[in-house]
């Protein structure tokens, strides 16, 4: 019998107390905290924005992930009959993702690991040119290669299409080499 009660106890011990009501605005009032009673704390939840994901995070507030989200749902013909060839790494073994955000834009497909961008453009993209040409300009600063087609192409020209990105991937930029002489240049060598 013993045992089922210093059970009881250890698990009181452990729990953590229970959270105390806050104090009304104007101040405390006589007799509800007596003697034998803890004095008030703080809110037990963290306070919005905190360590459970609550409120506003200003780092997301400007990601257009919500946008890309849509885009993801509502494809072009195009887009999709793309997709239907870059999905599953069909395409060179390489992993495509659609609707990526990068930095402030949405990248129609992308390869992470290739760091490769393809986009597929409308009509409207044809009276938007500086804009795309600041946002390759943007995307190619950060890494990325970009190509692009048009819609008429990818549904006309799929074929086609799909060999200019496999063209695209195979001419990877190869990593710097090591030097010739380990740590230095060759010109580093013995003097005469």
């Amino acid at each position: 019998m013993t045992g089922g009660v210093g059970r009881v106890d250890r698990i009181d011990r452990e729990r953590s107390p229970l959270p105390q009501p806050l104090p009304p605005a104007g101040g405390e009032p006589d007799g509800l905290w007596g003697e034998g009673y803890p004095p008030p704390q703080t809110h037990p939840l963290p306070q919005a924005g905190g360590d459970r994901g609550e409120g506003p995070r200003p780092f997301r507030e400007n990601r257009p992930t919500k946008r890309a989200r849509e885009l993801r749902l509502n494809p072009t013909d195009a887009e999709r009959r793309l997709w239907r060839v870059l999905s599953r790494r069909q395409v060179s073994g390489v992993r495509f993702n659609r609707q990526v955000t990068i930095g402030p834009y949405i990248a129609d497909f992308a390869a992470r690991s290739e760091k490769l961008i393809v986009e597929v453009d409308g009509g409207q993209h044809g009276e938007r040119v500086a804009y795309d040409e600041a946002r390759t300009r943007y995307l190619e600063v950060q890494g990325w290669r970009v190509i692009r087609f048009w819609n008429n192409d990818v549904l006309g020209n799929l074929d086609g299409v799909v060999a200019t990105i496999e063209r695209t991937l195979a001419d990877r930029p190869s990593p710097q080499s090591p030097p010739a002489c380990g740590r230095g240049s060759a010109s580093r060598g013995r003097t005469a």
